[in-house]
């Protein structure tokens, strides 16, 4: 086959089809069987993980329901509330762009954590793999992380401009939030540069707002199949492998320094699921300058929305004299 075209029977170069008929492109009989092949695949793909995911269902209900009372036994209803609908619109996020782009993506599946004082590991979201393309991959990393924040940032601020300070601290207990630096200035426009080690009462909204604001910065850490590490190989391709690695050598080398192991389960869960990133269906789609905007100043939220040392023990002595709340104008 030559790649020239005959003209139709009875067609001359004023038949209105016939300009259609002179232009229609050859494409080899190779690349014809290729992409058809791969046209097959993704379709068997779909349908195969559609199967599954009435079974998903049930069981990402469960894990819900075992989520919230995890949490309500961490701190109480009103925070179970808030935590939840941060979790809830960031797991969302990510499932309503992937059906948005026709990705099949399983539920949100919850992770209870009764015996931590959050009360949850966070979410996940299962999609097929080898049917999204690098936008698509770039549109459900990026969408959760943001719609989880737009949550959570109305919750913590509610919390801060709420806040009853004490230096009266329960017998034997002197743990203490670290506050990431988004939530120090936060705090510091609204009360002025108040020592802060003295905070007690942490109203369960403001904790809700931070475990939110914390976890998405987590989240965004630009490794494997962390929201960050779609959106960097998103961005750079196969370089974000290398940066992986390195932010994983860090975080090894901080923890042998400081002797605080604190990110260590973590840290081998990430391990375990690789940090390496798949290719997506179609790594030559090109993202367009907004989306590489975005993309950058979304990762660039870990250097405001991360604290290495989450919690931390007080080394002095508190004090018994209360510091009024200058908010309540009755003290």
């Amino acid at each position: 086959m030559d790649g020239s075209q005959s003209e139709p029977e009875g067609l001359d170069e004023h038949s209105p089809q016939f300009g259609a008929e002179a232009i229609t492109p050859y494409v080899p009989v190779g690349l014809q069987s290729a992409a058809e092949d791969a046209r097959r695949k993704r379709q068997e793909l779909i349908r195969n993980y559609h199967q599954r995911l009435a079974r998903m269902w049930r069981v990402a209900a469960v894990l819900f329901v075992a989520t919230c009372f995890s949490t309500w036994l961490a701190l109480g209803l009103t925070y179970s509330i808030a935590v939840m609908s941060i979790l809830l619109a960031h797991e969302f996020g990510h499932y309503l762009q992937a059906r948005r782009h026709g990705v099949p993506a399983s539920p949100p599946f919850f992770i209870p954590f009764p015996i931590s004082p959050i009360g949850t590991m966070g979410a996940v979201i299962a999609q097929a793999g080898g049917v999204a393309n690098r936008k698509q991959m770039f549109d459900i990393a990026i969408t959760g992380p943001l719609a989880g924040l737009a949550v959570a940032f109305p919750i913590a601020w509610y919390g801060i401009a709420h806040w009853d300070f004490s230096s009266v601290l329960p017998e034997g207990d002197n743990s203490r939030l670290g506050n990431p630096l988004i939530l120090q200035w936060l705090m510091q426009s609204f009360h002025g540069q108040r020592n802060l080690s003295f905070e007690l009462e942490t109203n369960p909204l403001y904790f809700a707002g931070w475990v939110g604001i914390f976890i998405t910065a987590l989240n965004l850490m630009p490794i494997g199949q962390l929201d960050g590490g779609h959106i960097l190989y998103c961005l750079i391709g196969r370089r974000a492998h290398a940066c992986a690695l390195l932010v994983v050598t860090g975080a090894v080398v901080y923890m042998a320094y400081t002797r605080d192991f604190g990110y260590a389960v973590m840290l081998m869960m990430i391990l375990w699921m690789g940090t390496r990133h798949t290719r997506t269906a179609d790594d030559r789609v090109p993202l367009g300058a907004f989306r590489v905007v975005l993309g950058w100043l979304t990762l660039g939220f870990v250097l405001f929305g991360f604290t290495p040392q989450p919690i931390f023990q007080l080394e002095v002595e508190p004090s018994q004299e209360r510091i009024p709340n200058p908010l309540n104008q009755d003290e």
